[in-house]
Parts: C-alpha cells; sequence; structure tokens
C-alpha cells in the first residue's frame, strides 16, 4: 500500500511517472551534474543567489553550487549542440535555502519539460502550458498566468531618460526595488540625507580615511557621477507613473486583460507588439482547448521568483493547500538561450512541477 512506502520513494515514484508520460510524448530524458559551476550561475543572477543557493568550494574547480535548478544546465547542453527543435524532461532533487520560509524544504524534487526551437512562440506557448495542465487535471488546481515581455515592453517604452530604463529593466523582478526606483525617478521620495550632502559638493569622490568594500575607486566614481546626472534631470511625470501603476495592477481574465491592456496602450504605444503576442497566444490556448474565457492573468505575476523568463509565465496552485507553494511553474525564457548561447538565441520555453507536493495532494494516478 501507498503508505507503506517511505515519503521520499513515493515522491520518486511520482516524478518518475511524470517524467515517462513527457518521454512517452517525445522529450529526451536529461541528465544533469548535481554539483554545478557556480561562475555561470553568478553571472546570470548575480551574488544574489548565494542568499538562496547552497555554495562550496572544490579545490580543483574552485566555487561550485548544489543544483538551484536544471534549467541553465539543459539551456547549456542545448545551445552547445546543433540547435536543431528539440525537447528534454529531467527529474532529480534541486536545493534552496529557505530563510524567508523555514517551513518549507530546502532539498526537493524536481520534474521539467523544456522545449527548444518552436516556430511559432505563441503555439509553442499554448502546447507547453496545455501539457502542465493536463498533466495536473487530476489535482483540481488553479491556474495563474501572466507575461513578463509586457513589463519589458513597458520599462523600453518609458519616455525617460535611457539610464533610468536601464535601472527599471535591472529591477523587474524586485517589485519593491522597482516600485522605490520609478518614487525616486519621480521625485515622490525624499533624498536621503546622505545622499543629498554627496550631490552637493563637486568632489570626484567622499573624502574617506579609509575605503570599506570591494568596488574600486573608478567604480565608485562612475556610480557617483550617475546619481549626479540622473539628480540633474527632471524628475519623470505623475502620467507615467499612473500608466506604469496601471499595467501593473491588471489582474482579470485573459480576454477582459487583453482589452484593458489595449486601452492602456492608447497613451503607451510600445505594449502594442507585446499584447499582439499576448492576443495570438490566446488564440493559441483556445485552439487547443484551454479554457482562455476564464483563464486568469495577472500583469505583475512571476516577477518574484521568475528572473530568467522574459515572455509568458505561468503556475499551479493548490486552492484547497493556499499553504503550499506552487505546484508547477514555467514560462518563456528566449533571452537565456542568448546568453548562454554567445549571442545565439533559440525559442525556448518549459516548466518545472514539484512530486512532493502532488504527492501531499493525493498524486495523480
Amino acid at each position: 500500500m501507498a503508505q507503506d512506502i517511505p515519503y521520499k520513494s513515493r515522491v520518486r515514484i511520482e516524478a518518475e511517472a511524470i517524467c515517462d508520460d513527457f518521454v512517452a510524448d517525445g522529450a529526451a530524458r536529461f541528465e544533469t551534474d548535481i554539483l554545478l559551476p557556480a561562475e555561470v550561475l553568478l553571472d546570470l543572477y548575480g551574488e544574489d543567489i548565494r542568499a538562496r543557493a547552497y555554495v562550496t568550494t572544490d579545490p580543483e574547480r574552485g566555487e561550485m553550487m548544489l543544483r538551484p535548478d536544471f534549467t541553465v544546465p539543459v539551456v547549456q547542453y542545448h545551445m552547445d549542440g546543433d540547435g536543431f527543435p528539440a525537447s528534454y524532461t529531467y527529474f532529480g532533487e534541486v536545493f534552496r535555502k529557505q530563510e524567508d520560509h523555514p517551513d518549507r524544504r530546502s532539498e526537493y524534487m524536481q520534474v521539467g519539460y523544456e522545449e527548444f526551437g518552436g516556430a511559432n512562440a505563441a503555439a509553442a506557448d499554448a502546447k507547453v502550458f496545455g501539457k502542465f495542465s493536463d498533466a495536473l487535471a487530476p489535482l483540481g488546481l488553479r491556474a495563474a498566468t501572466g507575461d513578463i515581455g509586457i513589463l519589458i515592453a513597458m520599462v523600453e517604452g518609458l519616455d525617460t531618460t535611457e539610464d533610468r530604463r536601464t535601472a527599471l529593466m535591472r529591477h523587474i523582478w524586485r517589485p519593491a526595488r522597482f516600485t522605490a526606483l520609478v518614487k525616486r525617478f519621480a521625485g515622490l521620495t525624499p533624498v536621503p540625507p546622505s545622499r543629498a550632502a554627496l550631490l552637493a559638493t563637486d568632489a570626484a569622490l567622499p573624502e574617506a580615511e579609509v575605503m570599506i568594500g570591494l568596488r574600486s575607486d573608478r567604480e565608485i566614481a562612475s556610480r557617483i557621477a550617475a546619481l549626479r546626472a540622473d539628480a540633474a534631470e527632471p524628475p519623470m511625470s505623475a502620467e507615467i507613473v499612473d500608466l506604469i501603476a496601471a499595467v501593473l495592477s491588471v489582474s482579470e481574465t485573459c480576454p477582459n486583460a487583453l482589452e484593458h491592456l489595449r486601452d492602456i496602450a492608447v497613451d503607451m504605444p510600445g505594449l502594442l507588439p507585446a499584447l499582439d503576442r499576448f492576443e495570438a497566444r490566446c488564440d493559441a490556448m483556445a485552439k487547443c482547448g484551454i479554457d482562455v474565457d476564464a483563464l486568469p492573468f495577472e500583469a505583475s505575476y512571476g516577477r518574484t521568483s521568475m528572473e530568467y523568463y522574459d515572455g509568458f509565465v505561468f503556475g499551479f496552485y493548490s486552492e484547497a493547500r493556499p499553504d503550499l507553494p506552487p505546484v508547477a511553474t514555467g514560462g518563456r525564457y528566449d533571452a537565456l538561450t542568448r546568453r548562454l548561447g554567445q549571442g545565439r538565441e533559440i525559442p525556448a520555453v518549459g516548466g518545472v512541477i514539484r512530486p512532493d507536493l502532488v504527492v501531499e495532494l493525493g498524486g495523480l494516478r
């Protein structure tokens, strides 16, 4: 009986079964090391990832990380190959520190499916979402969708300086920091006394007997120059701030969200190409039998946990167990293939399932 099987064994059995289903649907099995070179992950995510990953040092290979996910090694593998369209599936343990959520597991199993090279992005997004929706259907989960591409288009189209757009783009995935920057650029928050004092002087560097930290004098001077240049710019208009807030607050069914965003695009035309892609994806989903009219869409969805996604994003949640993290998440990450492919880009979309949460919710079989 299932209750006689150790918990971790039940999770592995569930993971193998899900993975087998993806293989039966044409995906190739993928395996990767548990210990990964830290350099690539640090280049992608910066030092922030140290707060979430387990880092160790190997005497021969330098800094290494316990695998935080599978997507990066899958992308590296595919981009090192012939570039032909392909799909992969995998399962295994991943490791994440849980300082903010000590009740959550720091070691757990993931099952994933990744698809590369789909010429029709809308159709590929719909196909992958449909695969996850069908796989998890017995659990009766709530779906959530969003589109980071719309937020990227919003920032790229802002009538402001290039430096401000760059700063906002860097923090799309950090909502609190993003909001603080918008308020600062709009002059809605007071300048901290220490910064005001710095901006009031003409010195290239602040006077200090001892320099503490890792930044060089040149880096510090460059940062001060950037702060002074920004302080000399007029504040962003109230209209821009209102448009940003309007986009970020959209949370409706897909058709209503699209209509609302097209209304906003009258004053923010840079959104239109991203909205055309959104509409094409809705049409493709409808052709796959997905009830798009009832499918939720949140413009801000995925901003706190999906840093490498740059387009469609989705997740599946248990309404009966709101204490649980998402049972599955995924989305489009074309930009990640460009970064790991030395400039060569391949369309890519995929996602992961947590088989441990599937087991907690009663299993799929």
